[in-house]
């Protein structure tokens, strides 16, 4: 027998339709078209949040054989905001607006749970697309008329909310700089060079300190105040073993987090 691949979209439309008859989990990953840097790809948060549903559908599928299974990612987001990912300004980061991110989740989950599918699972790897796909997701279950008795669900996280506070004190000794300035630095750049080396360019990368920003937002934004690098704080001190730490840590607490909400075999 033939296993059944994790990436939905090399399903064939039979299988598809088999998957949905049981229990199903999709899971959707979304990133963002945005520069990271000199020395990371424009599509890293795609590739980010697409790595950890992967692996995060592989843990569950041990508990659940076959429940899991990942779609093709959203590879655009909301704009970058200059506090937390330089700034919609920067060369390389093309941006949607927040209606239109709103459609798109919208449309998607309906689409899945109008077709079957148990669950549906954002897995959101660019913090400024939280609160938009909230609403698409909110939106997509009030077409439906999909409530708490009816079994079907929708579930949305971001996967650096399942890096705890030791991993953290391993991966920055000096003292973590905080989230909001994580943006082209050691927790992106580690996990790079863990998931997909070949392109990452250390030999790029520039060490500067921190971002130092306003505590408000300002637009249009000062451009001189997202440093040049366009990351906010430096990938000083990265590595790929930090890296598979935090793919490892945050991909193994997602899969029981989602297991155990869903009650899933032997979660």
């Amino acid at each position: 027998m033939t296993e059944q691949p994790i990436d939905l979209a090399l399903f064939d439309a039979v299988a598809y339709r088999e998957w949905t008859e049981g229990t199903s989990v999709v899971l959707i990953p979304v990133g963002a078209f945005e520069q990271h840097g000199p020395h990371m790809p424009l599509g890293t948060d795609a590739i980010l949040s697409t790595a950890m549903a992967r692996g995060t559908a592989e843990r569950i599928n041990r508990v659940a054989p076959g429940a899991a299974a990942v779609a093709q990612p959203f590879t655009h987001g909301y704009k970058s905001q200059q506090k937390s990912g330089g700034g919609d300004h920067l060369p390389g980061t093309i941006s949607l607006d927040a209606s239109t991110l709103i459609a798109q989740t919208r449309d998607i989950a309906r689409g899945f749970l109008q077709q079957g599918v148990s669950h549906v699972v954002f897995v959101n790897g660019h913090y400024e697309n939280y609160q938009f796909l909230y609403e698409g997701i909110d939106l997509a279950l009030r077409d439906l008329g999909i409530s708490e008795e009816g079994g079907q669900s929708a579930m949305l996280l971001s996967y650096w909310d399942f890096v705890t506070e030791d991993t953290l004190r391993a991966v920055y000794p000096d003292g973590f700089p905080g989230w909001d300035i994580e943006h082209g630095g050691v927790l992106e750049t580690s996990l790079m060079l863990h998931l997909r080396p070949e392109h990452v360019r250390m030999e790029r990368a520039v060490s500067h300190p921190p971002a130092e920003l306003p505590r408000f937002d300002r637009l249009p934004v000062i451009a001189s105040r997202t440093p040049e690098t366009g990351c906010l704080s430096a990938p000083d001190g990265s590595s790929a073993e930090k890296g598979e730490l935090l793919f490892a840590q945050a991909a193994g607490l997602m899969a029981e987090d989602i297991a155990a909400e869903l009650r899933l075999a032997s979660a």
